[in-house]
């Protein structure tokens, strides 16, 4: 019998919920400030008009509508008015519209004009009638979202993924960026580039292959980057590399998200492992380990330096694009993730309501390229080439191109860079014991770069430890027929 109320009990909807969204009760506000911010702007209309107008943008963050009306006319009236705007100015452009008696008349606009002494703590007052508009703002989201999941037009997590936007929305409303007169950030942007110019600070997150960052600069915030290559070639290596000398340079390293949706946790930590202790994987299951004590102070010392990476892997297979953004958000909030890694884009969903798996794979690189914007970070994403690109003649004309991007050119589009892993694979199945050791040659082909050159970097690749090295440097004029490329 309990069991059974419990049942009936929690498919009714919740009475305390009813209470808290309903309708007739009054939404956050502090009167007090929004009345503080008009008496300053009646009071001093320059520069008190042009604080509140950069700091509240519209009229809608006002919770009184009497409030909302007096805001708009004074912005109205100081940007067509050439002479002063005082409160018979402002009392004879309401009247005319017939909106002076439904704000009070003029006797409260003289209440307001005397109600504060100093208009020097408007920016403060801004700042409460914004906060206070944003928790009615999230209400209001909240009660959306309520609405919408007992009446859902869309799967769940479509849903999700829309109430997660708009709670995103909100939060960053008031955050757009400033707009700024050359003349006053031509300074600014001068000592910046004299930081860039003396290593003060980095414009991207070096990958760790420095004739790669000579040609891309770096893993650049809010950029969509495309690791491409055929099945086996090595682009999930590579991208553990890359995720390896990131998550562990200087004492923290940089926290980094990856997206897993082909490999498990474990098989991505046993690589890692391999790569910090370069000890070959395989020496553990075909007994070639031996628990020599250098091995063993190898193995725990790369044990320990993991421990202390901020690596965060989520080995969900069949991801959508909605869970991909939640999930990244949500790390993002809690650690600040400066990287964020997807192995592959073509193993993605979007989750129903597309005609064809061409259309899919565009939404997919769409949101991710979306994703990258929205967090201020670099996406690293791998994808898969066509068959098209095994049908060259010769390991020059087996090149990868931008037309081997498998499923879809929106992936080309969308990118802000595009590289191609390309080797001989027959190579390392071939290689002979000291080339294994000392490496077999690999290419890594900037075939795309919105922002700068494109070109080759040759790369050693390890096939025991699946480690990727760089090669001897060499300058970009040994390569004049890639040099000069852009994107």
């Amino acid at each position: 019998m309990p069991e059974k109320s419990q049942a009936k009990t929690e498919t009714q909807p919740d009475s305390r919920l009813s209470g808290i969204l309903s309708e007739d009760r009054p939404q956050p506000s502090n009167l007090k400030a929004e009345r503080a911010v008009l008496a300053s702007m009646l009071a001093e209309p320059d520069p008190c008009i042009d604080i509140a107008i950069e700091q509240l943008k519209s009229a809608d963050v006002f919770y009184d509508p009497a409030h909302r009306t007096l805001f708009k006319k004074l912005c109205d009236l100081y940007q067509e008015s050439s002479s002063g705007i005082d409160l018979i100015t402002v009392a004879d452009a309401l009247s005319r519209e017939n909106k002076l008696e439904r704000i009070g008349g003029e006797m409260f606009l003289m209440d307001l004009q005397n109600s504060v002494a100093t208009t020097a703590n408007l920016e403060a007052w801004c700042g409460l009638v914004r906060e206070f508009s944003v928790l009615r703002n999230m209400i209001n989201v909240c009660s959306m979202a309520v609405d919408k999941c007992y009446s859902p037009e869309k799967s769940v997590a479509d849903l999700i993924d829309e109430i997660e936007g708009r709670i995103y929305d909100v939060r960053y409303k008031h955050t757009d960026p400033e707009i700024l007169d050359l003349k006053e950030h031509i300074n600014h942007v001068f000592k910046e580039l004299q930081k860039v110019l003396s290593k003060e600070v980095e414009v991207g997150i070096p990958t760790g292959y420095p004739d790669l960052d000579h040609l891309i600069v770096g893993l650049k915030k809010g950029e969509m980057v495309v690791l491409a290559a055929r099945p086996s070639i090595g682009k999930t290596a590579l991208a553990l590399n890359i995720t390896h000398k990131v998550a562990m340079k200087g004492e923290k390293g940089r926290p980094i998200a990856f997206f897993s949706l082909e490999m498990t946790a474990d098989q991505i930590a046993r690589r890692l492992l391999s790569l910090e202790s370069e000890i070959p994987e395989s020496a553990f299951y075909d007994g070639s380990f031996k628990s020599k004590k250098m091995d063993i102070t190898k193995l725990t010392q790369a044990v320990s330096n993991l421990k202390k990476a901020n690596l965060f892997i989520d080995p969900t297979g069949g991801l959508t694009v909605a869970e991909l953004r939640a999930k990244a958000r949500r790390l993002h909030a809690q650690h600040k993730i400066e990287l964020v890694v997807i192995d592959y884009l073509q193993l993605m969903k979007v989750g129903g309501g597309v005609d064809s798996r061409q259309q899919e794979v565009a939404e997919i690189s769409s949101g991710i390229k979306k994703l990258a914007k929205d967090l201020n970070v670099p996406v690293l994403v791998l994808a898969q080439l066509n068959r098209e690109v095994e049908k060259g003649t010769s390991p020059k004309a087996a090149r990868p191109k931008l037309s081997h991007l498998r499923e879809s050119g929106a992936i080309e589009q969308d990118a802000d860079i595009v590289i191609f892993l390309h080797r001989d694979r027959s190579e390392t199945r071939d290689a002979s014991k000291e080339a294994q050791i000392n490496g077999v040659k690999a290419e890594l082909i900037v075939e795309k770069n919105r922002n700068g050159r494109t070109g080759i970097v040759e790369v050693m690749f390890h096939p025991m430890t699946m480690k990727f090295k760089a090669a001897s440097r060499y300058g970009m004029e040994d390569r004049p027929e890639r040099a000069d490329n852009t994107a």
